[in-house]
Formats: C-alpha cells, sequence, structure tokens
C-alpha cells in the first residue's frame, strides 16, 4: 500500500471527513470481496477451509464462532471479535472503521452493521467524500434478525436488540432495546430468568 492511500484510510478511520475513492482503495475493496465470494461459495461442511479464510479475512478473531454464509464485509481488517460468535445468516459489515464485538455474542439473520456515512451534497457525495465512526458491541449482547447498526454506536454488555430495531444511538448495558429508531424498553434482570419448572 502506498503513503498516500495509508495516509487516507488512516484519516478514514479517524472520523474525519475525507476523499476516499481511488485505484488503490478499490482494489482493496475487490480483495475483501474476493474473500467474502470464495468463502460464500464454500460448503458448510468445508469447515477448516471456511475458517481459515474468516481468520485471513478478519483483523482478529476468537477461537470458537460460527459464521453462517452469506457473510460480506467491506475490508475486513478493521473488525475485531471476541469468543463464542454467532452469526446468522446475511451478516453485512461495513468496517471503513473499527467494528468491536464483544465475547459471547449472537447475532441473528440479516443484520447489518454499517461505520461509513457520505457527504448529503450531492457534488460532495460524487466525488467520494465520507465519514466514518466506530461500532462497539460489548459482550453477551444477542442482536436480533433484521437490525441495522448505524455509525458511531455502541452496544452495551447484556443487551438484547429486538428484531427490526434500527440502532442510532448507545444502548446502556443489561437492557432490552426495541424499534426504530432504537430505544431502551427496560432493564433485563433476574427476573427474566425461565424458571427451572418451565424448561423440558
Amino acid at each position: 500500500m502506498n503513503p498516500e492511500t495509508e495516509n487516507t484510510l488512516q484519516i478514514l478511520r479517524s472520523g474525519e471527513w475525507c476523499h476516499c475513492i481511488s485505484p488503490e482503495i478499490s482494489a482493496i475493496l475487490l480483495d475483501c470481496e474476493e474473500k467474502c465470494f470464495r468463502l460464500n461459495n464454500l460448503p458448510p461442511s468445508s469447515a477448516d477451509e471456511r475458517r481459515t479464510i474468516i481468520k485471513r479475512l478478519l483483523g482478529k478473531i476468537g477461537n470458537h464462532f460460527i459464521i453462517h454464509s452469506p457473510f460480506h464485509c467491506d475490508f475486513g481488517t478493521n473488525i475485531t471479535i471476541g469468543e463464542n460468535f454467532i452469526a446468522n445468516f446475511n451478516l453485512t459489515i461495513l468496517d471503513e472503521t473499527r467494528v468491536t464485538i464483544g465475547d459471547n455474542v449472537f447475532i441473528g439473520p440479516n443484520v447489518s452493521i454499517y461505520t461509513v456515512t457520505h457527504a448529503l451534497d450531492i457534488s460532495q457525495r460524487n466525488e467520494g467524500l465520507m465519514q466514518a465512526r466506530p461500532v462497539t458491541i460489548g459482550n453477551n449482547v444477542w442482536v436480533c434478525g433484521n437490525c441495522v447498526i448505524l455509525p458511531g454506536v455502541s452496544i452495551g454488555e447484556g443487551c438484547v436488540i429486538g428484531a427490526g430495531s434500527v440502532v442510532t444511538r448507545d444502548i446502556p448495558p443489561h437492557t432490552l432495546a426495541v424499534g426504530n429508531p432504537c430505544r431502551p424498553l427496560r432493564p433485563i434482570t433476574e427476573a427474566d430468568k425461565i424458571s427451572a419448572t418451565g424448561i423440558r
């Protein structure tokens, strides 16, 4: 990677507005897309090969994980994931800057995590002016199906994000949050435990 491209990507990761259309950045995105394509065209039975691609694709991931295909990301290298990660079908992560996911995180199907936003002005948007802000998902979080997590959001430890939510702002720890825009509904407490008599 040439110094100019590295500098541009550093500016993007820092959260500042920058112009990010260039042949080299396009080549980096294409390389990531190729890895995702190979992953998504392997059968589940090719577990070792799938695991190898995922380890090479992402910045860091724990030793115990399940990522169902299809899976898509932009760079991959900006994604850090902890242990015991489960991602259902069709997880998309636009990781123009850091996406940090903790331990014991469940992601439902059709979830999208976005770090990047484009200029509202037409001419600036067409010139490639964009900004990226990091996303953080704490330990022991369950993001239900069809959720969208927007740039700059932090989801606290132990949260459950209800299906179809659009997360536009931070969610405090140990909270059940739902809706569009996603809002805290109530704390998750010991009262939410399923009693032994209700388990067969």
